[in-house]
């Protein structure tokens, strides 16, 4: 089946052709990434050089980082895209719900593969879950914010495994919101976990991420990536910046008055309440795509969703920026 390109943030020189402003005097509050990112090491010359291996000493520092027993499986990733890209295929036909609004790869990529997808929402999914063999969950929701408890994600994978089925949950963004993950969990069959290096650490050109659980499904996509899918400097990253926890924690506090501050100034400027995550606020409204422009006008990237008409807005990264977006939204009222 073809596949489709769908619209991502971040597609910065596009915004730069269309307004016909340098991409270097733009503000991209499109993507949702950390805009204070970790900050990495540098790469020893022999992690350069050499062909990626998997004695490398990842794995092991991932369980112990991570508190992961050995009946779960770790795969490493060239970012969790290609885990969503390449898990439909191993398995046959079936029935598969994916969250709406939600990270619209899911769907695109079950549907290539040949399964029957349907949309379903947190209201949805208990009425919906009795006909679908694969529940996709997103958490926390790209672009809502959207968590649901993780008891609940776990009575739903209970319900799908007595019946062969399978929980993926993708947890891009679940570094800002760690106690919403279902990582203590991992281990039960039919259940996978996505992880990433790109939102909260702020390193998504590095393209590192992580599935985890069934061990059995994770050896299967392990087989399918082939050897050194994922590159020797994204692997010694990987495994430093999800160990560095005194970085993590001061980065959370930071994270959560920055989405504080971004909400109140939403709030005072147009008077719309927002939700969202630590990292973004997702902003229904009509008029999307007509502030999308107006900010663009003004070289200020956002990200854009039209079912429903909604905008996502990331964080500034510095007060220059601050003061930007402040003065754009106040050219708003």
């Amino acid at each position: 089946m073809a596949q489709t390109e769908l619209e991502h943030g971040g597609r910065l020189r596009a915004a730069a052709r269309r307004y016909g402003i340098a991409p270097n005097c733009w503000l991209d509050l499109s993507t949702g990434i950390n805009p204070h990112p970790w900050p990495r090491p540098s790469i020893p010359d022999g992690v350069w050089q050499c062909l990626p291996d998997d004695e490398d000493g990842l794995i092991p520092g991932l369980r112990r980082t991570l508190d992961l027993g050995a009946e779960v499986g770790i795969t490493p990733l060239a970012g969790s895209q290609a885990a969503i890209r390449l898990i439909p295929r191993l398995r046959h036909p079936c029935r598969v719900a994916v969250p709406a609004p939600g990270y619209a790869e899911h769907g695109l990529a079950w549907k290539a593969a040949g399964h029957e997808v349907t949309v379903v929402s947190a209201d949805t999914i208990e009425q919906r879950l009795p006909e679908v063999d694969v529940l996709v969950w997103i958490q926390p929701n790209n672009p809502t914010g959207e968590i649901i408890p993780p008891e609940r994600l776990l009575q739903w994978h209970r319900q799908l495994v007595a019946r062969d089925g399978w929980l993926l949950v993708d947890e891009a963004f679940i570094d800002v919101a760690p106690e919403a993950s279902l990582q203590t969990a991992l281990g039960r069959p039919g259940l996978l976990v996505l992880r990433s290096l790109g939102k909260f650490f702020g390193l998504a050109g590095v393209r590192a991420g992580l599935l985890l659980g069934d061990a059995g499904l994770c050896r299967a996509l392990a087989l399918d990536l082939g050897p050194w899918a994922v590159s020797g400097p994204a692997r010694y990253l990987l495994g430093r910046a999800l160990a560095d926890r005194a970085w993590q924690e001061p980065m959370r506090r930071r994270l959560r008055i920055a989405s504080a501050r971004l909400q109140d100034l939403l709030a005072q400027k147009l008077g719309v309440a927002t939700h969202g995550t630590d990292l973004f606020r997702y902003w229904p409204e009509p008029r999307a795509a007509e502030i999308q422009d107006a900010l663009g006008r003004e070289a200020i990237l956002v990200r854009r969703f039209e079912h429903p008409s909604a905008l996502r807005i990331g964080l500034p990264a510095t007060e220059v920026g601050w003061a930007r977006l402040a003065d754009a939204l106040e050219a708003l009222r």
